[in-house]
């Protein structure tokens, strides 16, 4: 499959640092509008533009000492089909080195109308994971540490993403999730939309660019979370 990927002017500014100390000025860029214009029949093409990020579109998900520096990550602003059954468009921060693996999949994924709930920045969030999720956003880069542990999750690389977090939650090997709405989601498979299944089209699809389902881990179970080579 090929198809053609817009390519920014713009640059991180200066690749400068804050100062230790120093608080950090929120987004100043807009969002993206959050529908995309149809064509005449019918809902509009899938498209992706890749530009880099600035340190003001990240105030919250990087910071100094991440073990990827801000001006390796780019941002993927790209069509994805909602919930509402209309098309949308969202953003991303994936590391540079995997953004065509996320916009291969992601075309396949509107190309199926496979719903998305809504894709923002979690810095939209503060860069709370849990906040995130309660809001059944579906994100990418976010400097933190694996759930349970003290090493980096690949989210902190920029090489993961979570995808509808409430129908697809972290569940415990014992089988709870933390959020409410998502205890009726904790069983594989089943039934719902946005819901992602063992060896479904949604896995495949990651599958083919070699990245892992959080699904398939030993014990505790990550149904929303993929990642390159898997973690």
């Amino acid at each position: 499959m090929t198809f053609a990927l817009l390519a920014s002017v713009s640059c991180a500014s200066g690749g400068e640092q804050p100062a230790q100390g120093q608080a950090v000025a929120a987004p100043t860029t807009s969002p993206p509008s959050p529908h995309a214009s149809p064509t005449p029949s019918g809902p509009p093409v899938f498209s992706a533009k890749v530009t880099k990020v600035s340190r003001d579109r990240l105030p919250y998900s990087w910071k100094r000492g991440c073990p990827v520096h801000y001006q390796d990550l780019r941002l993927i602003t790209m069509t994805y089909w909602g919930f509402d059954s209309k098309a949308h468009t969202g953003e991303l921060v994936v590391r540079k080195t995997v953004t065509d693996d996320i916009v291969t999949v992601f075309k396949k994924l509107y190309g199926w109308r496979w719903p998305i709930r809504k894709m923002q920045l979690v810095d939209v969030y503060k860069g709370d994971d849990f906040d995130s999720i309660e809001a059944d956003n579906t994100s990418a880069f976010n400097c933190r540490a694996a759930t349970g542990s003290t090493h980096w999750s690949n989210h902190a690389y920029g090489e993961a993403v979570d995808i509808n977090t409430i129908e697809n939650p972290y569940v415990t090997a014992s089988g709870s999730t933390a959020h409410k709405a998502s205890k009726r989601y904790t069983t594989r498979p089943m039934k719902g939309k946005g819901v992602i299944n063992p060896d479904d089209k949604v896995v495949r699809a990651f599958a083919a660019v070699g990245w892992e389902w959080g699904g398939t881990w030993s014990g505790a179970k990550d149904f929303q979370h993929f990642s390159k080579g898997g973690g």
